[in-house]
């Protein structure tokens, strides 16, 4: 079996930059996307879409 650290498609976290603190959990393919992701989604607490990125 593949170690977690060389795996295709890790779990990712992805942090709100609205500052409210809030993260959704997701993977993603590391082939396709090999740098940070940048995604606008719905920040709850906010309230609005925001930006999320990737964090390690």
């Amino acid at each position: 079996m593949a170690s977690k650290s060389a795996d295709v498609r890790p779990i990712i976290i992805l942090q709100s930059t609205a500052g409210t603190g809030f993260r959704y959990t997701t993977r993603k393919n590391r082939r396709n996307n090999p740098d940070r992701l940048r995604i606008r989604k719905y920040d709850p607490i906010a309230r609005r879409h925001v930006e999320f990125v990737e964090t390690r």
